[in-house]
């Protein structure tokens, strides 16, 4: 029977997932998969505050808490206050950790000294290592990392479907949420393309003069219309002037102030986006447009493609020496990032418009 609207939930499940942005995305339709399968079941997802605006179109059942780990969360002492605080608040009876680091560590002990049910995920250390040592010829893909995520509610006991469009944040995300950008297309057949071109590590970005390379011959070569995503203030800096080169035909996106939840309805637009293993990626997989994904140190078969993206449109190189890390975080052993400044120009381009020319 459908309880009314009024009715407490039965359960309540606290989850935690507070770092990378790239990684909380990837949670999102596998979340709102688990809650419209739930309705029951009360969901309080607990982020960082940063990430907590990429949940856009939450199911009526989530509660998003976003937080900072200063002040009275600050150290191990604060997340034993936080999941006081929310154990209080929301009458927690169950714990998923989608991300197990050493403050959900302290969470979910807690959690069990109060009969409190809990998972955690498991992150393939082993395979993830095996992966770095030996290449990805000699190993084998870990699991995506939203089946590993999928995993901890159904340890739980939890309805988990597989996250379909439904499940997706972006549906009927109107376009009044990027007025400020653009206006929406007036012509059908235009072709809009998004390029992100940054990442959080250097071992992720492709080289700034090669991108800028991309975009001309995008520029000299079709009649696209391309759309320029970043964040800080440096990628900033770098976006406006590509698009001051050429101002009626790109617009960088940068600073604009649009939020999450104006970019995913704005990436919604693009007939393909350009992005690194990063956030961006991640994003625009949520939004449902295939994507070009640039591959450096990283690798996807570490378990971190994008949602419901065709690996055919992966760019990378096979090089002996990649991954040479999980994040792209460590620097390159030969001081020049060749599995990034290899992949030419050209063949971002020639990918790009086979993709939305075909």
């Amino acid at each position: 029977m459908e309880r009314k609207n009024n009715a407490a939930p039965r359960e309540t499940l606290l989850i935690t997932r507070f770092s990378a942005l790239g990684d909380v995305c990837m949670a999102i339709p596998v979340i709102y998969a688990v809650c419209l399968a739930n309705p029951d079941i009360r969901f309080v997802m607990l982020t960082r505050r940063g990430a907590a605006g990429m949940f856009v179109n939450p199911p009526a059942n989530l509660t998003v808490e976003g937080v900072e780990f200063t002040g009275r969360y600050k150290g191990a002492a604060g997340a034993l206050r936080l999941f006081a605080d929310m154990r209080r608040r929301y009458s927690v009876t169950m714990m998923a950790d989608l991300h197990s680091v050493l403050r959900t560590h302290l969470m979910r002990a807690a959690a069990r000294i109060r009969g409190i049910r809990t998972a955690v995920i498991d992150k393939c250390r082993k395979q993830r290592r095996h992966l770095v040592s030996n290449g990805a010829e000699a190993s084998r893909p870990l699991p995506p990392v939203t089946d590993r995520y999928a995993r901890v509610f159904e340890s739980l006991g939890i309805i988990t479907p597989d996250p379909q469009d439904a499940a997706s944040p972006a549906r009927n995300l109107p376009d009044s949420l990027f007025s400020k950008v653009t206006a929406p297309r007036s012509d059908a057949n235009e072709k809009w393309i998004g390029i992100a071109p940054f990442a959080a590590h250097q071992g992720k970005i492709y080289p700034t003069e090669q991108m800028h390379a991309v975009i001309e011959q995008l520029i000299g070569q079709t009649d696209v219309r391309i759309f320029l995503f970043g964040g800080g203030k440096h990628e900033q800096a770098v976006l406006s002037g590509w698009a001051a080169e050429h101002p009626e035909r790109i617009t960088s996106v940068a600073g604009s102030g649009i939020g999450f939840a104006g970019e995913i309805a704005l990436m919604g637009q693009m007939n393909a986006m350009v992005a690194m293993d990063s956030a961006n990626m991640h994003l625009a997989s949520l939004a449902g447009i295939p994507v070009i994904s640039i591959w450096g140190a990283t690798h996807p078969a570490a378990g971190f493609y994008g949602w419901h993206q065709n690996p055919a449109l992966a760019l990378q190189l096979p090089m002996a020496c990649r991954p040479c890390s999980t994040f792209g975080n460590k620097p390159c052993r030969y001081g020049d990032y060749r599995c990034l400044s290899g992949i030419t120009p050209d063949m971002i381009t020639e990918k790009i418009k086979n993709l939305i020319y075909g």
